[in-house]
């Protein structure tokens, strides 16, 4: 059995490569080799994490404002992530393993937000 460390870890080294590699890509340009959303493509509707990687691009830039215009969702919903990674790291450092446990609220309680968000974004 692996680590309990070593899937925050993986996280981290996948996150810092994904991040040198968008830091040299615009997706606010056309003609970026970036990845599409196909909820996009197929219904022209916005889901809950399209403007994600312009979101991303623009803090990698220290632009807290294009962030939050191209998507205030997901940028108020990673201080959270990025406790729960904390917390993840802190456990599997110690040799033990931790998982998030979401009950049923909490399951609908995140889905009730993706669902405003998305319905939200696209009305106005």
């Amino acid at each position: 059995m692996r680590h309990p460390a070593a899937g925050p870890l993986g996280l981290l080294a996948a996150g810092l490569a994904g991040a040198a590699w968008l830091y040299t890509r615009d997706p606010h340009r056309a003609g970026q080799v970036l990845p599409f959303c196909p909820w996009r493509r197929v219904t022209g509707l916005q889901c809950p994490g399209c403007g994600g990687t312009r979101m991303a691009w623009d803090l990698l830039h220290g632009d807290l404002l294009a962030a939050w215009h191209d998507n205030a969702a997901l940028l108020l919903a990673l201080p959270f992530v990025a406790a729960w990674w904390v917390v993840r790291l802190r456990h599997g450092l110690a040799g033990r393993h931790w998982r998030l446990r979401l009950g049923p609220r909490g399951v609908a309680a995140v889905l009730t937000a993706a669902v405003l968000w998305t319905v939200g974004r696209n009305l106005f």
